[in-house]
């Protein structure tokens, strides 16, 4: 099993300065070491081979707070290259362990690479997964939990109890069947499935609860869909969930009866225990598919006598009706503007709707045929991974070997004959920048920015013009990480790009995300300073071409 240690920072820096960042010495340490290999696993009930962590599935939950550093040893059993990422950990100033092909080269089977990154000025529900290839589909992820510092209240009474939850579809075949499949030209079609914390069920089926609550307590549910490609409804049966947090924001505290959760989404809710005492299904299904996909996990009071009912509260309209409905929930979310955050200031003192726009980028994403083989674009460009990383590249001053900058218009008027290349836009430091993601197919999308948290300003059916700002959502839209795009449907994301450092932007569809619908925003610090960026870590594994190059000239103060 896996180990985690808790040290001041100024111990350790005595231990290993020499591949660390310089951080403020009260930053405390979480130490943890994690053994990645194959075993057997059944989230469908079928047996498969998983990709587990220290023998888990789901993986070893990471519990910290605000401003902790987080150093993490994988040792890659598998016997396939490893990146592990951190999806909504902003890495400020440390792209260079964001766990993308684009930033890092893997981590070779029978090796090991330490992870180190802290959770600046971040409270919220997080997971970590694997990014190569489709190993996505076989686990290897986990719940990653940011606490508020306790001098900064949480607007909320603490709760009895935190209960992580993962929900996503499921594929019976095993992740390198998949890619077989993804490598050939062919879609790998609909999931088996729904798992929760990596199990299925059904209604009247026997199961170990999942939960137990106390009659009288309220609970904190943080729900991650982790899924392949599937947005899906959650719901307790029985009770209403008050959304309290938002991809690490703070949330207006409004109540629900079921909750949509698109793939790579987070959230946590408030449940209170307050029927009567007996077990009750937890649900999730699937949304907007031709096949609808449902699974079940019970939850028990404790003490409680009687089994679940077997009338599953009923989910949210499907079609047109549910795609307005789940707008219209979209459009109720909102940042609490008097909650504290992981800084001292109020987390609504980003006035972002009186900041001018400096750049606008319209991203179509499209479904493509590239030499007789299924690929996925955006503006024409379907991103391929070169051998060596693109921060790589860009650190060694290497770039026009391995990419070319700005493939795309910012502003496609036309659709082009698709190419496959690297996909890298050049970003300027520090400009706030609106990001239009127009949405021409019949399926659903979902986007995701690494190094980033965005304000969700619209999403609106049709087609987006600059006349579309009037319905922007300029006071109190949550900021957050990663967006739906419904079909036929625009969103419009705002942020400013001042975390320097090499930035995916993807399909979190994997299918979508592997076949090309993603890209990289390159953004450097013209001062190459230390205040912007940190240099390339002493343990940092090299590849490619610059594998055999001398070092350039780090960054200074």
């Amino acid at each position: 099993m896996g180990s985690v240690t808790f040290v001041a920072a100024t111990f350790l820096l005595c231990l290993a300065a020499g591949s660390l960042v310089a951080v403020r010495a009260e930053d405390p340490y979480l130490f943890f070491t994690w053994n990645v290999t194959y075993g057997t696993i059944s989230p469908m009930g079928v047996p498969q081979q998983g990709i587990l962590i220290n023998g888990q599935f789901p993986g070893p939950k990471i519990n910290c707070t605000s401003n902790n550093n987080i150093v993490v040893n994988v040792y890659n059993n598998l016997d396939e290259p490893l990146l592990l990422t951190w999806h909504g950990i902003q890495q400020r100033k440390n792209s260079w362990q964001d766990g993308t092909s684009g930033t890092m080269c893997p981590i070779q089977p029978g090796t090991n690479y330490t992870y180190q990154f802290q959770v600046k000025d971040q409270i919220g529900t997080y997971f970590y997964f694997p990014t190569t290839g489709l190993q996505k589909a076989s686990g290897g992820m986990g719940m990653l939990q940011v606490h508020s510092r306790n001098l900064i209240p949480i607007p909320f009474d603490s709760p009895a109890d935190e209960y992580p939850v993962f929900i996503g579809d499921w594929y019976t075949k095993g992740h390198k069947s998949l890619k077989r499949i993804l490598d050939s030209g062919r879609s790998i079609g609909r999931p088996d499935g729904i798992q929760i914390n990596g199990k299925s069920g059904k209604v009247g089926g026997s199961q170990t609860p999942l939960f137990t609550m106390e009659a009288g307590k309220t609970y904190r549910y943080r729900v991650c869909n982790v899924g392949m490609k599937t947005s899906l409804n959650f719901r307790i049966q029985g009770h209403s969930m008050k959304l309290v947090e938002m991809e690490g924001s703070h949330t207006v505290q409004n109540v629900y009866d079921s909750l949509d959760v698109h793939a790579g989404q987070c959230f946590s809710a408030l449940v209170t225990a307050n029927q009567a005492p007996k077990d009750y299904y937890l649900v999730a299904s699937s949304r907007f598919t031709k096949k609808p996909l449902t699974s079940v996990a019970i939850i028990r009071y404790a003490n409680g006598k009687g089994p679940a009912s077997p009338d599953l509260p009923s989910p949210p309209p499907e079609s047109s009706a549910g795609i307005a409905w789940s707008i219209n929930q979209f459009r109720s979310f909102r940042w609490n503007l008097t909650a504290s955050a992981a800084r001292p200031n109020p987390q609504g003192s980003y006035h972002y709707g009186h900041i001018n726009i400096t750049r606008t980028i319209k991203l179509i994403n499209a479904r493509a045929n590239v030499n007789g083989k299924l690929r996925f674009a955006v503006n024409g460009v379907s991103h391929v991974d070169p051998d060596t990383p693109l921060k790589l590249a860009e650190y060694f001053q290497v770039p026009n070997k391995v990419f070319e900058y700005d493939s795309i218009e910012d502003d496609p008027k036309e659709a082009k004959k698709v190419v496959v290349v690297p996909n890298v836009v050049n970003a300027t430091f520090r400009n706030f920048v609106e990001i239009i993601l127009e949405n021409p197919e019949k399926t659903i999308q979902t986007w995701h920015l690494d190094g980033y948290s965005f304000f969700a300003v619209a999403i609106e059916p049709g087609k987006w013009s600059p006349e579309k700002r009037k319905n922007y959502n300029l006071v109190d839209a949550v900021s957050r990480h990663t967006i739906q795009v419904y079909p036929g449907s625009w969103a419009a994301i705002m942020l400013t790009m001042d975390n320097a450092g090499m930035w995916n932007m993807r399909s979190q569809m994997w299918e979508r995300f592997y076949l090309g619908q993603q890209l990289y925003f390159s953004i450097l610090s013209p001062a190459r300073s230390l205040r912007d960026e940190y240099n390339m870590p002493d343990n940092f594994q090299k590849c490619g071409i610059v594998k055999s190059l001398s070092l350039p000239p780090p960054y200074t103060i």
